[in-house]
């Protein structure tokens, strides 16, 4: 009887190994999404506060990429967690992203002076939105507690877009601020989740004592 436990605990070990599977896998996707948009955000605020200075159109295209860009990432998210109905504030975050993307377009060809509104108010929505998702997920993801901040943060920096609507502040360089925060968040978010990862695996392949 006694030689039959070892070949139990693994079976065991490898049972509860693919039932936690799907979860597993989404912390994966998570992590790697995390740190791509970390990634794309510094890459945009440094063309923001580099060739975007010294080119309008390269300006033009920054700020309709960053809207265009995030509403690509909540459509990835919310498909690799589980799809639409079960992330619905991915899904909204997604169209209303699209929609800003059409509407800083219209008003780079109209020469409308509402950008910073229009950023301001997406802020404020999105950043709400990513509140909701994050305390969503908090009990069966890590590293939401940084998304709740980050949430907050955006709606709080949507108000003070709002507010300097007019103000001799450059658009694309106050962006790019906001930002850079933004892809400190996503970093702390994919680093929280790595490091957990590899605490996770640690403890489950630690030697067990005699």
């Amino acid at each position: 009887m006694g030689g039959h436990l070892p070949n139990l605990a693994v079976f065991t070990a490898i049972t509860m190994s693919d039932a936690n599977l799907p979860h597993l896998q989404r912390a994966a996707w998570l992590r790697k999404l995390y740190f791509i948009r970390a990634a794309f955000s510094l890459v945009w605020v440094a063309l923001a506060f580099t060739i975007a200075k010294e080119s309008p159109v390269v300006t033009s295209g920054l700020l309709i990429v960053y809207p265009a860009w995030d509403s690509l990432a909540n459509l990835l998210d919310a498909k690799m967690t589980g799809g639409a109905k079960a992330n619905p504030t991915q899904i909204l975050n997604t169209w209303i992203s699209v929609l800003v993307a059409v509407a800083v377009t219209g008003c780079l060809v109209l020469e409308l002076p509402i950008i910073l509104v229009i950023f301001g108010v997406w802020a404020i929505v999105s950043g709400l939105l990513q509140l909701a998702t994050a305390l969503r997920r908090r009990q069966g993801n890590r590293g939401q507690w940084v998304m709740m901040l980050s949430g907050a943060q955006s709606a709080l920096a949507g108000g003070f877009f709002v507010a300097q609507q007019g103000g001799a502040m450059p658009v694309l360089q106050t962006l790019g601020g906001y930002a850079a925060v933004g892809a400190v968040y996503f970093l702390i978010s994919g680093l929280v989740i790595l490091f957990r990862q590899s605490k996770s695996r640690a403890g489950r392949f630690a030697p067990e004592e005699a």
